[in-house]
């Protein structure tokens, strides 16, 4: 209520300041104006300023009320005791009448609209009756200002109130919508979070991870060569003290968070070539590299998802595959790049579930081929896998080459850009059989 305790719609502190103001006002003029009067008899005069004092003291017992407002049974009677109050002092005077205004303005702030109408009008009646009792006569005016009072206050006050909920509507509004966009930012952090968690894993399974087998290989191959043969055992720990840096330097890149450095100082068919003979050299394996169509640039993103392909494909083939040979050819078409890493080892079953170590080779993840999917996929890439039991495999990734290729470009879905799937591998890499994913990748 006016006052300031709690009340269904809250008041702001300078008006329940001006309500206590105007209530003392009207309570102090019409006991002052008793007692400068000559027209009352003593007893009259006496009473009037202990009937404002009553009604000032019922007003300030409301106010101090902690029950008043928020109970209806308690803001009804001491709406009851202040109109009695009221009463009693406006029959000793007519000043009294101008305290009706204040009640105007309590009963709709305090009581129910429905409730709230039928009372203010029965407190305006009461305040022209009254009046007309005193001056005996009644009059347009004396008619028409306890009612317009009336409406004014009532309709003050229930403007208020609309303003009041209007206002804490749009606050509730206000902080759903805050609080909605820190869930989503936080939701937006979770999911780069988990997307950055998935990169580096890719990362680490298609440099380090390939890196290590590597070393463990050569230095297997150094082991069982020692005895007989300590020159190939040497040369087995050079190439393993080889990858071992160039380990390192991955390593050190994802602390630096920059280009692989394969492409730091070279393009991407160079990276690929030193890939290839790098891989021929570490696994005693066939491993040749060819190039067609005319070079563009790519954008550093597809080029480093080209390398990467290239060298997880290629470490699926050297721990799986059992083969031989294999080829690494890189396509350059009118809008479209493709890499195809084929081989002619055990192949296997696309779509069955990773064997590993049952097929002769190492016991695989299966991270690899869902990685390299992925990691085409997020550049608007498509991956095939072409491959069978003893048929070798193929696998091979497209990407949409951007009219105007840059560094800091990422190419649209491939199937928008280009419109087409990737050819078969084999049909791009010769008679070689298809095979880049030998056993469980």
């Amino acid at each position: 209520m006016y006052a300031g305790i709690p009340t269904p719609v809250s008041v702001p502190r300078t008006l329940r300041a001006c309500m206590h103001a105007l209530v003392a006002l009207l309570l102090a003029v019409a006991a002052l104006r008793a007692l400068v009067g000559t027209d009352a008899s003593a007893v009259r005069t006496a009473l009037i300023p202990v009937a404002a004092a009553v009604t000032a003291a019922v007003y300030a017992v409301g106010n101090l009320t902690p029950s008043v407002g928020p109970s209806r049974r308690a803001s009804v009677c001491w709406l009851g005791a202040l109109t009695l109050s009221w009463c009693g002092l406006y029959a000793l005077t007519a000043e009294g009448i101008w305290f009706a205004f204040p009640l105007f303005f309590l009963v709709p702030h305090l009581l129910p609209v429905r409730v709230a109408l039928p009372v203010v009008g029965g407190l305006a009646v009461i305040a022209v009756g009254g009046y007309a009792a005193h001056r005996g006569a009644v009059s347009v005016g004396m008619v028409l200002g306890p009612l317009l009072g009336a409406a004014v206050a009532v309709t003050t006050v229930l403007g208020y109130q609309a303003l009041h909920r209007e206002s804490e509507a749009r606050r509730r509004l206000v902080e759903d919508v805050v609080a909605a966009r820190a869930s989503l930012a936080a939701a937006e952090r979770h999911a780069g979070v988990l997307a950055e968690r998935e990169r580096l894993a890719r990362e680490i399974h298609d440099t380090l991870a390939q890196g290590f087998s590597s070393i463990q290989l050569l230095l297997r191959a150094a082991e069982r060569a020692l005895p007989a043969d300590p020159t190939a055992a040497d040369r087995h720990v050079r190439l393993a003290r080889v990858t071992a840096t160039d380990s390192l330097a991955e390593a050190r890149r994802f602390v630096r968070a920059l280009a692989p450095p394969e492409l730091d100082d070279s393009s991407l068919p160079a990276a690929l070539e030193r890939l290839c003979a790098r891989t021929a050299a570490e696994a005693d394996l066939d491993v040749r590299f060819h190039r067609t169509g005319e070079a563009a640039g790519l954008p550093t993103a597809v080029e480093v998802a080209l390398l990467r392909i290239a060298q997880s494909a290629l470490g699926n083939t050297v721990r799986h595959a059992g083969a031989s040979r294999a080829e690494v050819t890189l396509s350059h078409m009118e809008a479209s790049v493709t890499l195809d890493v084929v081989d002619d080892g055990r192949g296997f079953d696309p779509a069955a579930r990773p064997i590993g170590a049952d097929r002769g080779g190492t016991a695989g993840t299966g991270f690899g081929l869902a990685a390299m999917r992925t990691r085409a996929a997020e550049l608007g890439g498509a991956l095939t896998v072409e491959s069978g039991p003893g048929q070798g495999a193929a696998i091979a990734v497209t990407f949409p080459v951007p009219a105007e290729a840059g560094p800091g470009s990422v190419p649209a879905h491939a199937g928008e850009a280009t419109g087409t799937v990737p050819a078969p591998a084999r049909e791009r890499s010769g008679t070689l059989p298809a095979r880049a994913d030998g056993g469980a990748r």
